[in-house]
C-alpha cells in the first residue's frame, strides 16, 4: 500500500465532518479546467480529453494546477463522470464542440440485460492518477475522488448523449420502470465499487454528483435518483486506516428535497446557487454540512462586487456554532472556461478573510 504524507490542512476534511475551523474552506468544481491557460496548454499536449483523463501523468498535473495558483483547500481527481459507462463497454467518445457520446446505449431490452460491472482492470488508470496525485500533493490539501449518480450516468447511457429534455430515459422510466430499476442497481454497485477503489487508492473524501436529478418530477427524484444514492452510501467505506472518509451528494436543482437528501446518510450536502443557505441550514440542522452556492457567473463581475456577493453567501450561512454545522464554500455548479482566473483568486482570498472575521466576531 503507497504511503503518504501527512496532512497539513486538513480545514476541508473538518467542516465536513461539522467540527471547528479557523475559516471556511474553499475549492470550485471544475476547478481543474479550461479558464486555466496551463490547463489549456496539458490539454494541448494530451490531444484530446480523454487523452488527458485517462493519462496519470497529465490527470496528476491538472488536477494540481489550481492548487498551485490559488490557496484553495481541497483538490479533486481530474477525470470524468462517464468513465464508468465507458468501463461498461458502452464505448465512449467525444465529439468536438458537441460533447461525450456512447456507441452502444442502452436502447432495447436485451442492453439492459446484458450491462454488467466494469471489467477488472478498466479503470486502473482513474486509481492510478488517485495515488499519484495524492503523492505529488505531499499532504497540502485533501484530495477529492468522485463519480455520477447512478440516475445521472443513466441518463447518459439511455440517451446515448447529453440531453435537454431526457425523453428517451423517462420514456424507459414511465414505460418499462422495471428495466429503468435494473439499469440504476447496477450502476449503483458500480459506482460503490468505483468510490471504494478511489478511497483505497488515497481519496480522502468523495463526492456523487447527480447532475440531472432535478431534471425528475417529486416522486420521480426519490424513487429513481435519491433511492440508488442511499444504495451507494451504504456500500461506502467510510473510514480508512482508522480516519473518516466524508462523502457529500449534490443534486443540481435539487433544493427542493434539502430534508430528504440530509437523511440518506451522506457527511455534507451541495447546493446548486438556487437554494437559500440560510434556510438549508435550518432544515437539516446538525445531519449533514452544507457545501456552496456562488452562482458562477458572479465571477464575471468586478473584484469588489465578487467580494461583496462571497459576504452575502458566508452572511447566508450564518456564523459557523462550536456544536456542529459545517460549511465549505464553494459555486452552485461547475466554474465557466470564461471566467477570468484573477477573479478566481478574489474570490478565494474573500471566502478566507472573510470566513476567519466570522469566527472572530
Amino acid at each position: 500500500m503507497p504511503q503518504f504524507a501527512p496532512l497539513k490542512n486538513d480545514t476541508f476534511l473538518r467542516a465536513l465532518l461539522r467540527q471547528p475551523t479557523e475559516y471556511t474552506p474553499v475549492w470550485l468544481m471544475r476547478q481543474a479546467g479550461r479558464y486555466l491557460p496551463e490547463y489549456r496548454a496539458t490539454r494541448a499536449k494530451a490531444g484530446s480529453f480523454m487523452g488527458l483523463a485517462t493519462n496519470p501523468d497529465y490527470a496528476t498535473e491538472v488536477t494540481i494546477q489550481p492548487l498551485d495558483r490559488f490557496p484553495l483547500d481541497a483538490a479533486i481527481l481530474f477525470s470524468d463522470i462517464l468513465t464508468v459507462p465507458d468501463a461498461m463497454g458502452l464505448g465512449l467518445h467525444f465529439v468536438e464542440g458537441e460533447g461525450p457520446k456512447f456507441e452502444r446505449p442502452l436502447k432495447t431490452e436485451a442492453d439492459v440485460h446484458a450491462l454488467r460491472l466494469p471489467e477488472p482492470g478498466s479503470l486502473d488508470y482513474v486509481f492510478k492518477a488517485v495515488t499519484q496525485i495524492r503523492t505529488e500533493l505531499n499532504g497540502r490539501v485533501p484530495l477529492i475522488g468522485f463519480s455520477g449518480s447512478p440516475w445521472t450516468l443513466a441518463c447518459y447511457m439511455v440517451e446515448g448523449e447529453g440531453s435537454r429534455e431526457f425523453h428517451t430515459i423517462k420514456k424507459m422510466l414511465y414505460n418499462r420502470p422495471d428495466l429503468m430499476h435494473h439499469v440504476l442497481d447496477v450502476n449503483a454497485r458500480a459506482v460503490a465499487e468505483y468510490l471504494n477503489a478511489q478511497i483505497d487508492a488515497g481519496a480522502q473524501a468523495v463526492m456523487i454528483f447527480d447532475s440531472w436529478g432535478g431534471a425528475l418530477a417529486d416522486g420521480a427524484y426519490q424513487e429513481f435518483s435519491l433511492k440508488y444514492m442511499q444504495q451507494v452510501l451504504s456500500l461506502l467505506k467510510r473510514e480508512k486506516d482508522g480516519v473518516k472518509i466524508p462523502a457529500i451528494v449534490f443534486t443540481k436543482g435539487g433544493g427542493h428535497w434539502i430534508e430528504q437528501i440530509a437523511d440518506i446518510g451522506a457527511d455534507a450536502l451541495g447546493l446548486d446557487w438556487t437554494a437559500n443557505l440560510t434556510l438549508a441550514r435550518r432544515l437539516v440542522g446538525h445531519k449533514v454540512a452544507l457545501q456552496g452556492n456562488l452562482d458562477p457567473a458572479i465571477l464575471f463581475a468586478s473584484p469588489e462586487q465578487i467580494t461583496a456577493e462571497v459576504h452575502k453567501v458566508l452572511d447566508a450561512f450564518g456564523k459557523p456554532d462550536a456544536n456542529g454545522s459545517g460549511h465549505v464554500f464553494n459555486l452552485g455548479h461547475g466554474i465557466s472556461q470564461f471566467t477570468p482566473p484573477e477573479n478566481v483568486a478574489a474570490m478565494v482570498a474573500a471566502v478566507h478573510n472573510y470566513g476567519k472575521q466570522l469566527r472572530s466576531a
